[in-house]
């Protein structure tokens, strides 16, 4: 299972880091992504890192605003979000998938175990 943190409210510009614990399966022989929904919208790919740690991916939204990197010696994957605009505030949601696909398409469905999600709220 995955277990989502770090969710809180901030002014724009602001930073927050998000965190994501795994257990329960072989967390580095799975990519893990971090996904983000806002009320009335599909939820979309944020950011995600294949096994390794060595394949990254961002969406061209937070490109340049948002780090992700991953620990497989603790299971942990971390979102450091920083320059927060208004239109970032979501619910969060980290992901997990035996394979790169999730990471190469984005695709929410392509996800096998999901963490119960940690809202962001940014204020302007």
């Amino acid at each position: 299972q995955l277990q989502a943190s770090g969710g809180g409210s901030v002014q724009t510009g602001g930073s927050l880091r998000l965190s994501c614990a795994a257990s329960g399966f072989t967390f580095d022989d799975h990519a893990i992504g971090w996904f983000r929904q806002a009320p009335g919208k599909e939820r979309e790919g944020v950011s995600c890192a294949s096994s390794s740690g060595d394949d990254i991916y961002y969406a061209e939204s937070v490109k340049g605003r948002f780090t992700i990197s991953r620990d497989n010696a603790k299971n942990t994957v971390d979102l450091r979000m920083s320059s927060l605009k208004p239109e970032d505030t979501a619910v969060y949601f980290c992901a997990a998938d035996p394979g790169f696909t999730m990471c190469l398409t984005g695709r929410p469905s392509v996800a096998t175990y999901w963490g119960q999600g940690t809202l962001v709220t940014v204020s302007s």
